[in-house]
């Protein structure tokens, strides 16, 4: 019998906890959005790095390298 009235408590202290937290729901849009932003940074800056002269004159003896390679 005591049992069952602690897991009866704690039933109840569980739907309390959920019902407190069911206020956010734009919390997950939010995040999304969060994230798009955070990616195109860096995706603006790894376009600026890869156009950047060193960069480029880096890329191309590697690839010219990979190229010309003799078997």
């Amino acid at each position: 019998m005591f049992r069952g009235a602690r897991c009866g408590g704690l039933r109840r202290w569980w739907a309390e906890l959920r019902a407190i937290g069911a206020d956010d729901r734009g919390m997950t849009t939010a995040e999304y959005a969060v994230g798009t932003l955070a990616a195109c940074a860096l995706a603006a800056v790894l376009y600026k790095v890869v156009t950047s002269g060193p960069v480029q004159a880096l890329l191309r003896s590697t690839l010219e390298r990979a190229i010309n390679v003799q078997f």
